[in-house]
């Protein structure tokens, strides 16, 4: 990729608060949508799911471990994987502490419906502490429209159907697994669904993309292939690295 142009401090300033108002633009439009947010409305959890963990069954109440809210990230983990996804797990590479969302009354855990075998497997290469749960044998995963399969459900992700789904080139949805995020809160001993965003809506997680989007070569480098954290140095990047979906 090639570099910007050369030019005087006096040029760049000029250009610099150009974009400086843009910017400002752009963050008020995202205060305006974070109001939204939080003001949408909340449906009650009715099903029962219940989830494994290395410390037993669990119910989606007891995910949260007391707290108010529950966000879930939905990891990828398709049949027949033996590693868990390459984005994904670029993204949990991306989470930070989560004393600060303790400290919020909020807990972040991870959920696919991979056996626990496979999770605890990879969860301990990747040198992980978040808590993750599988919800295998569960509608979880097809009621928050992560995992489609036309036996069970009709084929939905991103808030489109199938044919909406093939037209934009969202193939890689249609059967198996996609990421997502799903927000849960609770009163009491009620549990409640507030949000989910799929897609680019995840990217929240991303903050190495964040960076990288301060800079003149940007995030291009790997296109959502990012490879496994320990596997820099030995020909990591190349596209055999699961250039399964986005």
């Amino acid at each position: 990729m090639a570099l910007p142009r050369t030019a005087s401090r006096d040029e760049w300033l000029a250009a610099r608060l150009r974009l400086l108002d843009r910017e400002k633009e752009v963050m008020r439009a995202q205060d305006a949508v974070t109001a939204q947010r939080r003001e949408l409305p909340m449906v009650k959890i009715d099903k029962e799911y219940e989830f494994e963990s290395a410390a037993g069954k669990a119910r989606l109440g007891e995910l949260f471990e007391g707290r108010r809210q529950l966000i879930v990230y939905h990891f990828m983990w398709n049949d027949g994987w033996e590693e868990g996804c390459p984005s994904c797990s670029f993204a949990v590479d991306n989470v930070g502490r989560l004393e600060h969302l303790h400290g919020s009354d909020t807990t972040f855990a991870l959920v696919s419906r991979a056996p626990l075998s496979k999770i605890d497997r990879w969860r301990a290469r990747m040198g992980w502490t978040i808590p993750w749960y599988s919800s295998a044998g569960s509608d979880f995963n097809h009621d928050f429209h992560v995992t489609n399969d036309e036996s069970v459900a009709p084929v939905q992700y991103n808030y489109k159907n199938r044919a909406a789904m093939e037209r934009e080139g969202l193939e890689y949805a249609v059967n198996g697994d996609a990421q997502g995020l799903s927000v849960f809160v609770r009163d009491q001993d009620a549990v409640f669904h507030t949000y989910s965003t799929y897609g680019r809506g995840a990217e929240v997680l991303l903050s190495t993309y964040h960076y990288l989007d301060l800079t003149p070569l940007g995030r291009d480098r790997y296109v959502n292939q990012f490879p496994y954290h320990d596997t820099y140095g030995d020909g990591a990047g190349d596209d055999h690295h699961h250039a399964h979906h986005h």
